[in-house]
């Protein structure tokens, strides 16, 4: 059965996908959210990325070969911009590690 053949898998893309989505929508109003808010979508998009990384890692480990090219064209598009998959992943954190500073300086 290849990777993305699994009902599991499958779910779990779509809701990564939505719940991605959503945070993203959510985070254009970030700056209008109380701090209890902010806490929260701090936390929600830490899960998320969590997920998502954890997703990509299965994918990666996976032998199957469109799980393979799917990594492959994610890694080419990332390049496009500079990017690798890692330091997607570093820079998320780090943005979101900014936004909880920020959050405790305004105590």
């Amino acid at each position: 059965m290849g990777f993305f053949d699994s009902e599991v898998v499958q779910q779990e893309a779509k809701k990564l996908f939505e719940d991605y989505q959503s945070m993203m929508q959510l985070g254009a109003g970030y700056g209008k959210f109380d701090r209890a808010g902010k806490k929260l979508y701090i936390e929600q998009m830490e899960s998320v990325m969590e997920r998502y990384k954890i997703f990509m890692k299965r994918a990666e480990l996976s032998e199957d070969f469109m799980a393979q090219m799917s990594i492959e064209q994610l890694k080419t598009q990332l390049s496009q911009f500079g990017v690798s998959m890692q330091q997607m992943f570093d820079q998320t954190n780090l943005t979101l590690e900014r936004m909880k500073a920020e959050l405790e300086r305004q105590k």
